[in-house]
């Protein structure tokens, strides 16, 4: 039944516990984490989300799949100096003209004298490799008008037996660490914690892939063992968010002012701003990585390690609060005394509860206090004619 009219209680709270909304700006909401925010009372939107990105994920690793690196799938990397007016476009089609195909891969890293113009190709015999080489030799000493070195363009070559071992142990040690941190957040947590936690985990794991498929990144080792990286940080952030829940919701089951979701919405926005500064405080050193290693330095490894942790930590830090405490409070609202509890609170505001103000013991009722004319007053002299005792 639908009762529209407020009750004693709703008046009391929104009287005493008027919305932050209402009094404070966004900022200064999300600075206090006084509760402003509604993270679990809009959890279907936050669900719809999450289920769009999984969604776009998903579709991208089956229909793009991933670039892998020549470390996975082996081949011949060609690394030519960026001198002079060297573009990646000569480079591509010299090793076209010399072999009648093109490469796999052409891209520049590095900038300044540090610049370098990587070729990753198929497989190339030690003929290919020595035509190649000279011939890219002798367009750096056209564009440069000096004499180049054959040494300067690097070949390496890594066996397609060598790529699927590596891709073997890279799988090998993602199980072994997922497996890990399941037994450890279900060591740690309670059970329903511990199965939010590892939707958080799986979704950052998923999407996060995903990004990776979509905009063609390059997976190397290096990836790997930043994916590695980032699940640990996502098993942090969401060890101090249900930290916050735990102590927040200690004892309200004893209580009928607040239910469970309110409150675990509340811990989400006591730690929305520390998570917002971790993720920030974090990927400022990896955008330094960005800058100085690779645009800079030209060291493609760390360019490979460095997107996928800040790829990585700005999903984990979405995932841990906008995910994992509202898939927290919806698996606690299904059954057991959480849900019991919930729809006891929700149906006392709804039905016109005991204002708080007043304690009102289990089972009595709130009414007139019963009076006697005839009975005197406590603490007053009996009046009246006053009779003498006989003996």
């Amino acid at each position: 039944m639908n009762n529209t009219h407020p009750t004693e209680e709703t008046v009391y709270l929104d009287k005493a516990e008027p919305s932050p909304a209402a009094q404070h700006g966004f900022f200064e909401r999300l600075y206090t984490g006084t509760g402003g925010f509604r993270i679990v009372s809009r959890r279907k939107f936050f669900y719809a989300m999450s289920a769009a990105l999984l969604l776009i994920s998903l579709l991208s690793i089956a229909v793009r799949g991933f670039t892998l690196g020549i470390d996975f799938e082996g081949g011949t990397r060609i690394q030519v100096p960026a001198a002079g007016n060297v573009t990646t476009q000569q480079v591509e089609d010299v090793y076209a003209q010399t072999l009648g195909h093109g490469p796999v891969t052409v891209q520049e890293v590095g900038s300044g004298s540090a610049a370098t113009i990587q070729v990753r190709s198929e497989t190339l015999d030690k003929d290919q490799t020595d035509q190649v080489q000279e011939a890219l030799r002798a367009m750096l000493e056209k564009e440069t008008g000096t004499s180049v070195s054959i040494d300067a363009i690097s070949m390496a070559e890594i066996s397609e037996t060598w790529g699927g071992q590596i891709t073997q142990k890279a799988l090998i040690a993602l199980a072994v660490f997922v497996a890990l941190t399941m037994i450890y957040i279900a060591i740690r947590f309670e059970r329903d914690m511990s199965i939010a936690a590892i939707v958080s985990l799986f979704f950052n794991l998923i999407v996060t892939a995903g990004i990776y498929s979509l905009v063609g990144f390059e997976v190397t080792p290096a990836a790997v063992i930043g994916l590695l990286t980032i699940l640990g940080y996502v098993l942090y952030d969401n060890v101090v968010v249900f930290d916050k829940v735990e102590e927040n919701t200690r004892g309200v089951l004893h209580l009928n002012k607040r239910t469970y979701a309110e409150q675990a919405n509340l811990a989400a926005n006591q730690t929305l701003m520390r998570s917002i500064s971790t993720t920030v405080i974090g990927i400022l050193p990896i955008i330094g990585m960005l800058v100085i290693a690779v645009w800079l330095l030209g060291v493609g490894t760390l360019k490979d390690l460095a997107l996928v942790q800040l790829v990585g930590m700005i999903v984990g830090a979405y995932s841990s609060i906008f995910l994992a405490v509202p898939v927290l409070v919806s698996i606690k609202e299904r059954w057991g005394p959480v849900a019991a509890h919930t729809k006891k609170v929700l149906a006392k505001r709804a039905g016109g509860g005991v204002s708080p103000r007043v304690p009102v013991a289990a089972g009595a009722t709130r009414g007139p206090r019963p009076t006697d004319a005839s009975a005197p007053r406590p603490g007053t002299r009996p009046s009246g004619k006053r009779h003498k005792r006989r003996n």
